[in-house]
């Protein structure tokens, strides 16, 4: 299983960030990140420093979001989505999409019960509800 530390996925986008930018050729994970990386140029300033980055990693930036965990959600949720895992995410998924009429703006609903079912994960130190989770993102979906 791979098992990222906090610093090599902050080299890693801030690779894709650079990759993207100098138009390099990048592996199918790089170009799925540049296409998130693409959709929020908020963080292109803190991706372009790889070293300001690492330096930041302990820094809780006064509440300010964590464009790397952003950048990470987006990742996992287009990964679940394309091997459907947990099962019956990508419908959902696709469901919340069409009926938002965004990919993106489906995702950050997304991100919000991806992040609920990890902190109730860890906070009753149980492994992921990945029912719960989809239900969550129906639910978004089929509510107007």
């Amino acid at each position: 299983m791979f098992n990222p530390s906090q610093a090599d996925v902050r080299r890693f986008f801030c690779a894709v960030h650079a990759k993207r930018l100098g138009q390099e050729p990048m592996e199918a994970i790089e170009t799925l990140a540049g296409q998130w990386v693409t959709e929020h140029p908020e963080f292109h300033a803190e991706l372009a420093d790889v070293d300001a980055a690492l330096a930041r990693m302990n820094d809780p930036s006064g509440g300010t979001e964590n464009p790397f965990l952003h950048l990470s959600m987006h990742l996992s949720i287009s990964e679940q989505c394309s091997i459907d895992q947990p099962p019956g995410i990508r419908q959902a998924v696709e469901l919340l999409a069409a009926r938002r009429g965004d990919l993106h703006a489906a995702h950050h609903e997304v991100m919000e019960c991806l992040g609920r079912m990890l902190w109730e994960s860890q906070r009753a130190g149980r492994p992921p509800d990945g029912q719960a989770y989809i239900e969550q993102v129906r639910q978004r979906a089929t509510k107007d």
